[in-house]
């Protein structure tokens, strides 16, 4: 009862200038060219929308389709453009040493005047293919590797000396990295998982924001499991002050006054962000071009 009164304090608090919306891409297909990225994330600038967020994988399937590299899309969209929120969702932590993404990460925020989220999960098969390079796969060994790296990168962003000792990865020597990202007091995180496996949503607790996906079908959750996860959420810690919330989906199509009537029920549970899919035919930039140019969701 306590959780369901803090999230309806929250509601009563937020007006719609708090509520963003944001771009979700594949980071394949015909689309996937760091300048293609950058020219769309512009032309979203412009239509007034807040976010523009990267898949970040290294093969789809066994799809033989062109791919390109999150951070080096993010680096092109950063130069093109000076408002919109940039991001990936998901980077598969486990994929990475955890010093070379904290390097990587603290250039792009410095390189975009501090607009840079960092999405993390663990990945799905189909987006890590940890087995394909010789990885390990197991689901406990990659969640211990993930906890285990947002410590050591969170720790090389505190700018001060740091060492750590870990059952996977260590920083034998203190060491010190500059410059550190631009935000304070750091890049924000978001974790993603699915609903409802619990460990995702642990970790989401002890971070910045949330990206909840949901097995099944449909991986979209919907309001009641919204309301159910922060619930889950609320108690690991205190309060869901300046925390993000997340949801991937799909508007309408038909105008933003009918897009925003579909979102409306996620913004009473308790969303903040909501991702509009431009997975809607990697094949097609014409589609993206039209989607973006709509513009976001009026209330």
């Amino acid at each position: 009862m306590q959780h369901y009164l803090i999230i309806l304090l929250r509601i009563l608090l937020t007006d719609h200038q708090r509520l963003r919306h944001g771009l979700y891409l594949p980071n394949f297909g015909k689309a996937s060219h760091p300048k293609t990225y950058a020219k769309l994330a512009l032309m979203a600038e412009r239509a007034g929308w807040d976010g523009f967020f990267l898949w970040d994988h290294v093969i789809e399937r066994n799809l033989r389709i062109p791919l390109t590299d999150a951070f080096i899309a993010l680096s092109a969209i950063a130069m093109k453009t000076n408002e919109i929120r940039i991001g990936t969702t998901v980077t598969p932590l486990p994929r990475y040493q955890p010093w070379n993404l904290a390097r990587q990460v603290a250039s792009l925020d410095q390189l975009s005047d501090g607009r840079m989220i960092l999405g993390v999960g663990l990945g799905g098969e189909e987006s890590t293919d940890y087995q394909r390079f010789g990885m390990v796969s197991d689901t406990k060994v990659l969640a211990k590797r993930a906890d285990e790296m947002l410590e050591v990168i969170t720790g090389l962003w505190s700018g001060k000396p740091f060492s750590y000792r870990g059952e996977y990865y260590q920083v034998l020597r203190k060491t010190t990295f500059l410059p550190v990202p631009k935000q304070k007091p750091r890049v924000p995180i978001w974790v993603g998982g699915f609903w409802p496996k619990k460990g995702p949503f642990r970790r989401a607790a002890k971070w910045d924001g949330v990206l909840p996906l949901k097995l099944g079908h449909s991986i979209r959750p919907d309001p009641r499991d919204l309301h159910e996860i922060l619930s889950f959420i609320g108690k690991y810690r205190s309060n869901l002050n300046h925390y993000d919330v997340a949801i991937i989906g799909w508007g309408t199509g038909k105008s933003r006054e009918e897009n925003a009537k579909k979102i409306r029920p996620y913004i009473e549970a308790g969303l903040n962000w909501w991702l509009e899919s431009l997975y809607i035919g990697h094949d097609s930039v014409d589609k993206m071009r039209k989607r973006i140019q709509m513009g976001p969701p009026k209330f």
